[in-house]
């Protein structure tokens, strides 16, 4: 639950590793792997959206 609650609060409220561990009583290195492992998580769940996006050929067009 608090990997869920450091990435809100991190991408959604645009909070700061101090702050974040202000609010939640961790130091701001817990903030981090807390935030890191909510991302990894995230990313397991939805491959497509980590993969990165192909480039689309544009030379030519007008």
């Amino acid at each position: 639950m608090r990997m869920r609650t450091v990435v809100v609060l991190r991408y959604f409220h645009d909070l700061s590793d101090a702050e974040i561990g202000a609010d939640l009583g961790i130091s701001p290195s817990t903030v981090r792997s807390q935030l890191a492992r909510g991302i990894e998580k995230l990313r397991s769940q939805f491959p497509a959206l980590s993969a990165p996006s192909p480039r689309q050929h544009t030379e030519g067009i007008r």
